[in-house]
């Protein structure tokens, strides 16, 4: 998806909304929309303190150009392997994905007016009767992300190019999925 310094006028947003790859041609999925409502209360943790050390100073070497301050990076790389895990994703893919979407800009916007990290639609707030969570707020943003991701990824029987289109509005198209599968298998996979 491509950033945007500001929000679009109301109408071209709208407009934008209605094509949307995360919508279903007769609005958003009903599916999804009860996925995200019980994902928005669900939590749990790293299993292993050494675990956590190790991967927390490996992803975090990785993010550092990107993400300057360590007390913010550290952060996102709790927040991204608490969600990741208990979406049952893989955190590096997840990494992957926040790399390609916003560059790990937690307030970017992009044209089509996702949000976030993870570059998640707004409407999916009064979808899911939750309109004061705030997705610029990062652990509100990858639970949507993760949860979007790992509905996307079941509903393709596991076929993470497909999922992955799903996820950007681009399902049929090679672009989107390769720039992050390309991402996790340079920078993110620990091999």
């Amino acid at each position: 998806m491509t950033l945007a310094q500001s929000i679009l006028p109301g109408c071209l947003l709208a407009a934008c909304l209605a094509v949307s790859g995360a919508m279903a041609q007769d609005g958003p999925d009903p599916e999804l929309r009860e996925v995200l409502r019980a994902a928005a209360s669900d939590s749990s943790s790293f299993e292993d303190r050494f675990e956590a050390e190790v991967w927390l100073t490996d992803m975090s070497r990785r993010l550092e150009r990107q993400v300057k301050d360590p007390a913010e990076r550290i952060k996102i790389l709790k927040l991204v392997h608490l969600e990741a895990k208990r979406a049952d994703l893989a955190p590096e893919l997840i990494l992957a994905v926040i790399d390609t979407e916003s560059n790990f800009d937690r307030y970017a916007i992009s044209v089509a007016g996702a949000i976030g990290l993870m570059q998640i639609m707004p409407f999916w707030l009064d979808e899911i009767g939750r309109p004061n969570d705030n997705l610029l707020h990062i652990d509100t943003n990858l639970r949507y992300g993760c949860t979007i991701l790992k509905f996307y990824k079941d509903k393709e029987n596991g076929d993470l190019r497909r999922a992955l289109g799903r996820y950007n509005g681009s399902l049929g198209r090679r672009k989107y999925p390769n720039k992050v599968i390309d991402k996790l298998s340079k920078k993110w996979f620990q091999g």
